[in-house]
């Protein structure tokens, strides 16, 4: 923990020494320390770009990765399966969704405005694919939420793709986003979802032992005193929460919710009282890497989303042909 949470600083000061402009750290470093000390008065082009671009985008990335690496360990712990996604469930989009139709009808630009829209979709997604995937046969059994959430979640990006190309203007406005960028965002998106990630974490951080009995399945669960259908419905909230926030922060990120958390369970084992902090604070690690690459690899800079990505594809593939992969 220690170590991941030295690594964790100096990737934020990586952060904040990265970015367009040649800015030499010194003047990174002085800006910083005169803004935390007595504020800056009139402030110049470099100060504020320091202030107002280079420091939010950092404080959002560990934000954001904190979020999906926590609502990737509750979504394999709720649906038992080791390689499952924050967005299984469709809450990804459902917030997606939310914010391309706050676009073409309400004319809501992306911004710190499309996070309540991006909570509200995510929050109507859970609820049906909850009330879909708790009625009828094998009601509230994990497989059968995972296909309600991908049927929803499929006919809900159909939409939202049909919307964009429909409306050029829409696509337009969510088309560098929707890659999964942190790039342009200051400290207003910072303090719209702060509140929500917030919220989610601390509901995550407060389930390790249900979900430990729920991982031995249902019955021993109930057997050991738990109550599987109210972990999987609080469970179900604290995704809501962290994804719904985290994709109107910086669109929807991939790999990073599934790729943590497996990779982790094979170092630490399958307790979430040590699994779910730990993959709060490797989840932004790896968000802080990918967004650093991006942008010194091309001079126009790569959505994190993208690097992410390609670093997420071939880590999985190596996971899932390990003969560690079993369901929990």
């Amino acid at each position: 923990m220690l170590s991941g949470m030295l690594l964790l600083a100096v990737l934020c000061v990586a952060s904040l020494l990265t970015g367009s402009g040649d800015i030499p750290a010194a003047r990174v470093l002085s800006t910083l320390s005169q803004w935390a000390t007595d504020g800056l008065t009139d402030p110049d082009t470099t100060e504020l770009l320091i202030i107002e671009r280079r420091l939010p985008r950092t404080l959002l990335a560990v934000l954001v990765g904190a979020g999906l690496g926590a609502a990737g360990v509750l979504m394999q712990a709720m649906t038992r399966n080791p390689l499952a996604d924050p967005g299984l469930l469709g809450v990804n989009a459902g917030a997606y969704t939310a914010v391309v139709f706050g676009s073409a009808v309400l004319g809501v630009t992306v911004g710190a405005s499309h996070v309540w829209l991006a909570v509200v979709g995510a929050l109507v997604t859970a609820v049906a694919v909850y009330i879909i995937g708790t009625s009828g046969a094998m009601a509230g059994s994990p497989a059968k939420l995972v296909l309600t959430g991908v049927a929803i979640g499929a006919v809900l990006s159909g939409v939202s793709f049909a919307v964009t190309l429909a409306m050029p203007e829409v696509f337009d406005q969510v088309r560098f986003w929707s890659a999964g960028s942190l790039q342009g965002r200051g400290f207003t998106e910072v303090t719209a979802v702060l509140p929500f990630l917030a919220a989610g974490l601390l509901i995550a951080l407060a389930l390790p032992r249900a979900l430990n009995a729920l991982s031995l399945g249902d019955d021993a669960a109930v057997a050991l005193g738990a109550r599987p259908g109210l972990t999987r419905l609080v469970g179900l909230a604290a995704v809501t929460l962290l994804c719904g926030a985290a994709t109107a922060a910086a669109g929807p990120v991939s790999f990073i919710g599934l790729m943590v958390p497996h990779a982790l369970r094979m170092l630490f084992g399958p307790d979430h009282r040590w699994l779910i902090p730990v993959s709060v604070l490797a989840a932004p690690i790896l968000l802080l890497t990918a967004d650093i690459l991006g942008r010194i690899i091309v001079t126009a800079e790569l959505p994190a989303g993208v690097v992410t990505a390609f670093l997420g594809a071939p880590v999985l593939i190596w996971l899932t042909r390990r003969k560690a992969v079993k369901n929990l």
